[in-house]
This record gives structure tokens, sequence and C-alpha cells, in this order.
């Protein structure tokens, strides 16, 4: 899949990638290619492998097989061992913000001191530095005002939203979504997804893993569908959603549109 652009250089580029867990092939030669600022939502039922797919764009799965780029530099380098690439690969992860289902906050931290952890320690930015930008992203989610509260003290959203704040302080060229709402109360997604919403109409790389399939198609520029680890259907958001042309489509997509009404 390309999806049309006018750059020349894809943000994010996954060529024939593979990956197998013992005899289980659970991705089988998938190709995307993401251009810059544009959105990619994957939806499939658990097991269909797109949670691997995107683990494996910043190196957290190791592909048996293909080629992943990051805007034009490979992330996986089977030529590469020892110090050598695990230089390469934090250099890579510095340009990738990944917001996974469960927080991952540091329970002894503030919540300012959650995100300028790694601004502070991967990129040397003096600490004065990495606040003013930590309460800009704080900002941003709308928790200007929880600077200097703990994890506990924050509801399921709240700390989801600085877990996307901590993603963003090390202004990635890219974010990776890993069902960032499948864990929250119903009545909380809206307030992570408002954020994701900003970030598209501010035109941020995304590939968004999601249930949320009305949420994917407002966001997305394309659609892609798994099911059995590979590609069943992709396409624009008008007609992957409206009129999908594989029956297997059809079928996840009456399920999980209907159940989100």
């Amino acid at each position: 899949m390309t999806i049309e652009t006018k750059t020349d250089t894809p943000m994010v580029e996954i060529v024939n990638v593979h990956k197998k867990f013992g005899d289980l092939e659970v991705l089988k030669g998938i190709n995307l290619t993401v251009p810059k600022g544009k959105i990619v939502s994957i939806i499939g039922s658990s097991g269909s492998g797109k949670s691997t797919l995107l683990r494996s764009v910043n190196h957290l799965e190791v592909i048996d097989d293909g080629v992943i780029r990051l805007d034009g530099v490979q992330v996986n380098r089977p030529d590469m061992k020892g110090l050598a690439f695990e230089r390469h690969i934090n250099h890579i992860r510095q340009n990738m913000g990944m917001v996974f289902q469960h927080f991952n906050l540091f329970p002894h931290l503030s919540t300012l001191d959650n995100v300028t952890l790694a601004p502070r320690k991967l990129k040397g930015m003096a600490r004065k530095e990495a606040e003013e930008l930590g309460r800009e992203y704080l900002n941003r989610v709308g928790l200007a005002d929880k600077a200097d509260v703990y994890p506990s003290r924050l509801s399921g959203g709240q700390k989801q939203r600085v877990a996307i704040a901590r993603a963003l302080a090390m202004q990635p060229k890219v974010m990776l979504f890993d069902e960032a709402t499948s864990a929250l109360d119903p009545e909380l997604v809206e307030e992570v997804n408002l954020v994701m919403r900003d970030l598209a109409k501010e035109h941020m790389t995304m590939l968004i893993v999601t249930h949320e399939m009305a949420f994917a198609r407002d966001v997305s520029d394309w659609a892609m569908f798994m099911e059995g680890g590979v590609v069943v259907e992709e396409g624009t958001p008008d007609k992957f959603f409206s009129n999908p042309d594989h029956e297997r489509t059809r079928n996840f997509l009456r399920k999980h549109l209907s159940s989100q009404h």
C-alpha cells in the first residue's frame, strides 16, 4: 500500500515483514508505506498480528525477515551487532513515541518528572529547559494543573494523557499507539481520543492500533484490517468503513461499529 503523497521519503516503510513466535507465524509478509503527516489505523481481532506489527516498528519485537525504515533509515539491521546496534536502535527510538495499553508511569515520580525524565537522560537536556518543555506538553494534553501530582492520584485517562505527553516530550517523528484506550473505563476513552484528534490536526505521523472504529474512521488517512497475520483489506476511510470489498472486513466492522453505538 502507498498513500498518495508529494514527499519522496516515507516516514515509515514496512517491506515484506515476517515474524514467528515458535511455529506460529504472526506476520506473513506485511507491506505498508506511511508518508510524513499521515495517520494509519490498524484494526483487527486479538491475535491478528496488529500489535506485533506496531511493536516491530521500533524493534520491541525482532522481525525474522523484511525491512522496516524510519524516515529512510533502516530500523532492523541484521548486519549490525552488539554496542553498535544498541546505539543505533536507541537513536531510532528517540524519534518514535510509543503509547501502550498500560501507562507504565514511574509511581515514585511526579507527573512532570515522568514527562521530563527521557529528554534529560537521553537528550542531555538541562532540567530547567526540560521542565519548560514538559509543562508545555502537559498543557497540550490538558494537565497543566497536574505537574506536581503523583500517578496514584490520577485517573486512568489522566495517566494515559501523561504517557502521551511523555512520548511527545522527546519530539518524535512518529507516534505509535497500541490500544491506548482499551484499558480505560468507557467514560475516560474520549478524553484520550481528543488528545489524539488534536495531534491529527497538527499532522503528526501516527500509526494507531485501535478497537475504536468510529474514532479510526474520523482521524485516519488510511485504514487496514489484519487477520491471521495478513492484511485482508486496506483503503481510505470513506471506502474502507462504508463499502469494504471483503466479507471478512464487513463482518468485523458490522460487529464492532454496532457495539459502539
